[in-house]
């Protein structure tokens, strides 16, 4: 039977060829699979599709069926173009696992498989075949450090997954996202600007690396409860992060902003004092602790809140509106070089460590 079958191409009936059940590819884009219908239309299925024979006991009789091990996205176009025969090669004595194994490689090893499904189809090989990420890499013409991650990115939200495999953000972004999966809001905060704002790989990149930082630096020094008070109340007030540090004569405040946009219209804010006047506050704070800001024999004055706050910040992004909800939208820029985007897929090192971030 097996040297029947062998490197013989059958045309079968469209409706005798059932889908994969390992099939990892989850989304097919109906726009490419218009075109690629077109494309049949005009010339056939120039790769048939692999199939199994699989024979059925029914009460009308033996029924024999095809299931797909590679093809499925052929499989549509071709219905899609009006076909009612389909070629294929008939692989034979194959096992479930088998199957699965060669439908996700024979997936992995195409192009247009997006992101989420390739981590979906590293993690099921790892999972059910035991297979390591070294293995993985070989079967797929990978590196292990390419391997592992692009599974790490299944460890962040779903709404993330989701805006990813809709090309809403770019695989790119996923590297500074990656940085904060330990702090989910910021994480959250970070993805809604990449989105709304469609701000690039390496602006992205600079805000992760700037919170991280921050965030060692606080475990380094324990926090003073008024000063955290202080940021949460600018915080609030200007719907951005803001950071205050004290020195020993006086301090800074840093306030984040993302555009000139944003820096004119956060001193338009100040100006008319729409924000509640947050400078009062620190100015009232700093009356109260003039002596820890400045000693009692120096003639300096404190800095005021005005001269203290040297930055702007962008308008608060809307927290109500779902990014499902956005129509049309075109995903932000990955402004790496090729030589960058070349380096992650060929995984030289870890990608997500922030010393290897772009300056």
């Amino acid at each position: 039977m097996q040297g029947r079958y062998e490197n013989s191409i059958f045309f079968i009936d469209v409706d005798k060829v059932v889908p994969n059940p390992y099939q990892p590819r989850r989304e097919f884009e109906e726009g490419p699979l218009r075109d690629l219908a077109d494309s049949i239309r005009q010339y056939g299925v120039l790769q048939p599709l692999t199939v199994s024979r699989i024979e059925k006991e029914t009460p009308d009789g033996l029924k024999t069926e095809y299931e797909l091990i590679a093809g499925e996205r052929r499989l549509r176009a071709s219905k899609l173009a009006g076909l009612s025969q389909v070629p294929c090669v008939i692989r034979v004595g194959d096992d479930s696992k088998t199957k699965l194994e060669l439908a996700i490689i024979e997936n992995l090893q195409r192009e247009d498989l997006n992101a989420v499904e390739r981590a979906r189809a590293f993690h099921r090989l790892a999972d059910e075949f035991k297979f390591t990420h070294a293995d993985i890499g070989k079967k797929v013409g990978k590196s292990r450090e390419y391997v592992s991650n692009t599974m790490r990115l299944l460890s962040m939200p779903q709404e993330i997954l989701d805006a990813l495999s809709q090309g809403k953000i770019t695989e790119g972004h996923t590297r500074p996202l990656m940085m904060l999966v330990d702090r989910p809001e910021e994480q959250m905060v970070l993805f809604k600007e990449i989105v709304y704002k469609k701000i690039t790989v390496r602006e992205a990149e600079r805000i992760s690396r700037r919170i991280a930082v921050d965030k060692a630096r606080k475990k380094e020094l324990l926090p003073d409860p008024e000063i955290l008070d202080l940021e949460d109340i600018l915080h609030e007030a200007l719907g951005t992060r803001v950071h205050i540090q004290k020195k020993e004569f006086g301090g800074t405040i840093s306030i984040d902003f993302f555009s000139q946009d944003d820096l004119k219209e956060i001193s338009e804010l100040l100006k008319q004092k729409r924000v509640g006047n947050p400078n009062a506050k620190i100015n009232e704070y700093i009356e109260s602790r003039k002596e820890e800001f400045v000693p009692a024999s120096s003639s300096v004055e404190p800095a005021s809140a005005e001269e203290l706050v040297n930055e702007a910040v962008r308008e608060e992004i809307p927290e109500n509106i779902p990014v499902e909800n956005i129509e049309n939208v075109e995903a932000p820029v990955d402004d790496r070089t090729e030589e960058e985007k070349k380096k992650e897929e060929n995984g030289a090192e870890d990608l997500y460590n922030i010393k290897n971030f772009s300056l």
